[in-house]
């Protein structure tokens, strides 16, 4: 099958032949439709989060069921899924509490990717999306029905459920609240359309690109305001009375709208921490403030996840028109293509740009 493989840290990737193993027990081979870009990617692909080379890296996919491996009835061969780097044991303690993105048992299991050679091929974030197929745990995937979009149905692996699943799981956010997204990229504006859904009564977005303001009014701010601002802090205490915003959602990876942050949230409230930094960026902050406040500071891994639980409810909301999916896409690629898509990506303009492949077309094999 064809990848795009990275043999080098913040280098081109190469379209080219990798073997991939069948599945074992317990895992199922999906053969891909779509593959979305995220800025996780780019980390890996940059070396920010080091990791072992080479390596196939993409983690928002969705496709159709080729092969089976033992004990997995589940699912049924030609049946639509949706790929997600979530892998669960269901049985530790984060699973039996309904967090099964951090399950203390999923780590890297061997990799199903070889060059032809034997070389082996690091499977990325549990997934290797950027190629023709892939071979991941069972409790990675979650049924999709027909109807649904192959690219469009994509962008729920990551970037949707990041967002929506911050707001509901992570801060389980009441009605009447005031947000505030810093970062209105693919996974703020889901957090913006999740507060929204939520029923926030002001949603007040928050990034240094004025055009990316307004895109995020379209999924749902209320308010935008550049981060850049002098008077940034002034305008979010106008818009919330005076006291700040009662949940500050930072979706971007960067230390300094962390520390940003902590000045715009109001007493009482919370900062939720779903943008992911590099492996060597710390942030200030005052802990006797922090404390004298009672803010809480909370950490969201994959918006607190539980594909069966999230992921019907998010299609649900699509067909009724109040999840916009396909306005999220910017652009679509085939792999061959893949280094373009890499590089509109990440100049930053883009919400997401989704790899497709010939199954897209295609439809099931």
């Amino acid at each position: 099958m064809k990848a795009a493989l990275c043999t080098d840290f913040n280098a081109p990737l190469t379209v080219t032949e990798l073997t991939l193993a069948p599945p074992r027990a317990g895992e199922v081979e999906v053969t891909l439709a779509a593959c979305a870009i995220c800025h996780s990617d780019l980390h890996f692909i940059e070396g920010a989060w080091g990791g072992s080379l080479p390596a196939v890296y993409g983690h928002e996919a969705s496709g159709y069921v080729t092969a089976l491996g033992d004990g997995v009835s589940a699912y049924q061969i030609g049946q639509p899924v949706l790929v997600t780097l979530i892998r669960a044991c269901g049985t530790c303690a984060c699973c039996s509490d309904c967090r099964p993105a951090i399950c203390e048992h999923a780590g890297a299991a061997d990799s199903p990717l070889s060059l032809p050679d034997g070389t082996a091929v690091a499977q990325g974030m549990k997934t290797a999306g950027f190629a023709e197929k892939v071979v991941v745990d069972a409790s990675q995937l979650a049924p999709l029905p027909a109807d649904i979009p192959m690219d469009v149905a994509a962008l729920l692996a990551c970037g949707v459920i990041t967002g929506v699943g911050a707001v509901f799981n992570t801060a389980q956010m009441q009605a009447g609240a005031t947000a505030l997204v810093i970062g209105t990229g693919g996974v703020g504006l889901n957090a913006i359309q999740g507060a929204r859904l939520a029923g926030a009564r002001r949603i007040i977005a928050m990034d240094i690109a004025p055009e990316k303001l307004a895109a995020a009014l379209d999924f749902g701010a209320t308010d935008g305001v550049l981060a850049t601002d002098k008077d940034a802090r002034q305008q979010v205490q106008a818009l919330t009375d005076g006291r700040g915003a009662d949940y500050v959602f930072v979706t971007v990876g960067a230390v300094v709208a962390y520390e940003q942050a902590l000045g715009l949230c109001a007493v009482g409230g919370a900062i939720v921490m779903a943008g992911m930094t590099g492996n060597d960026d710390y942030m200030r902050l005052n802990p006797m403030m922090v404390a004298y406040q009672e803010q809480r500071l909370l950490g969201s891994k994959m918006g607190g996840t539980v594909l069966r639980r999230d992921i019907p409810r998010l299609i649900e909301y699509y067909r009724q028109g109040r999840l916009k999916l396909d306005e999220l896409i910017s652009n679509r690629y085939p792999l061959d293509q893949i280094n373009d898509a890499i590089a509109d990506t990440a100049k930053g303009g883009t919400r997401r740009n989704v790899i497709v492949f010939d199954a897209f077309s295609r439809g099931a094999p």
